[in-house]
C-alpha cells in the first residue's frame, strides 16, 4: 500500500525525520511518502494558521489520490483539513489528533495531552468534544515550546516529562498523548523514563505514528470514512487562492 503524509506547513523541517521514523512502524509492504505545502503558514499554532493551511493541503490531498495513493494523513495534531478531505476523497483520510485520542481513550480510563503552546489548547479541547472523547480528557497541558523548536530533543523531553508527571499525579491521567506531530522520536524514551524513574507504567502515544498505523489498518480492512457522514460537496465554482505572503 502507498500512504501520503502531508505536512500542512511550508517548512520542510520535519520531512526527513518523518521519513526515517515511520520506517520503524510500517509494514514492509507499505510505502510512505512525505511532502509539505507550497503556500500557507510556517507552523500551526492557532486557528488562523489552520485556516491558512487548508487550501493547499486539500490540493495536495487531491493530487495524492490522483497519483494512486491508498490513504492520506494531515500531519498536524489539530487535524487541519481532515474532515474536508474526507468529503472530497474516495480513499481513507486520518488525522493524528483523532488517532491519538482514540488510542488514548482505548488504553486508559483517562488521558492527558501535552502540547506545544497554550494557544492550541482550546482547539484540542474542541476537537476532543467533536470526536466524542472529551469526558476522558484529564487535562491538556503545554510544554511552552513553539512548534519550530521541538527539534531540540533534550529541551523537549525535559519539558514533556515535567508536564507528564504533573498530568499523572495532579490530573490523574492514565495515558499520555504528545500534542504535536513534530514531537518525533521521543514517545518511547518518555514512556521508559516514566516507568524506570518514577514507576508509572502508562502509554505515551505518538500521534503521527498512531495515524500511520490506523490508516494502514483501514486500508488493509478495505474501509474508509462513511459517505453518509462525509458527503460529496455540491458542485459549484470554487477558486483557490494564489500564492501570497502574509504576516500579522
Amino acid at each position: 500500500m502507498k500512504i501520503k503524509i502531508i505536512s500542512p506547513i511550508i517548512s520542510d523541517i520535519f520531512d526527513e525525520e518523518v521519513r526515517e521514523d515511520v520506517k520503524n512502524y510500517v509494514s514492509e509492504t507499505t510505502t510512505v511518502d512525505v511532502c509539505h505545502l507550497d503556500y500557507g503558514p510556517a507552523s500551526i499554532e492557532s486557528e488562523y494558521d489552520m485556516a491558512l493551511c487548508v487550501p493547499n493541503f486539500l490540493e495536495k490531498a487531491m493530487e495524492a489520490e490522483q497519483e494512486g495513493y491508498d490513504g492520506i494523513i494531515s500531519s498536524c495534531f489539530a487535524d487541519p483539513g481532515v474532515k474536508a478531505a474526507k468529503e472530497i476523497l474516495s480513499i481513507p483520510v486520518v488525522g493524528p489528533g483523532e488517532a491519538a485520542m482514540l488510542y488514548g481513550s482505548l488504553l486508559g480510563k483517562s488521558f492527558s495531552i501535552v502540547t506545544v503552546l497554550p494557544n492550541v489548547i482550546a482547539t484540542q479541547e474542541n476537537n476532543s468534544k467533536a470526536l466524542g472523547v472529551y469526558e476522558k480528557v484529564a487535562s491538556i497541558r503545554s510544554a511552552d515550546i513553539p512548534v519550530l523548536e521541538v527539534s531540540e530533543k533534550s529541551k523537549l523531553k525535559s519539558a514533556l516529562l515535567r508536564e507528564m508527571i504533573e498530568a499523572i499525579e495532579v490530573d490523574k491521567a492514565h495515558a499520555l498523548i504528545l500534542g504535536c506531530t513534530g514531537m518525533l522520536g521521543v514517545a518511547k524514551d518518555l514512556q521508559n523514563e516514566l516507568f524506570t524513574l518514577y514507576g508509572y507504567d502508562v502509554p505515551v502515544i505518538d500521534p503521527l505514528m498512531s495515524a500511520v498505523k490506523l490508516l494502514e489498518s483501514q486500508i488493509s480492512l478495505g474501509i474508509k470514512q462513511s459517505k453518509l457522514t462525509y458527503m460529496k460537496p455540491p458542485e459549484k465554482l470554487r477558486v483557490f487562492p494564489q500564492t501570497v505572503s502574509t504576516s500579522i
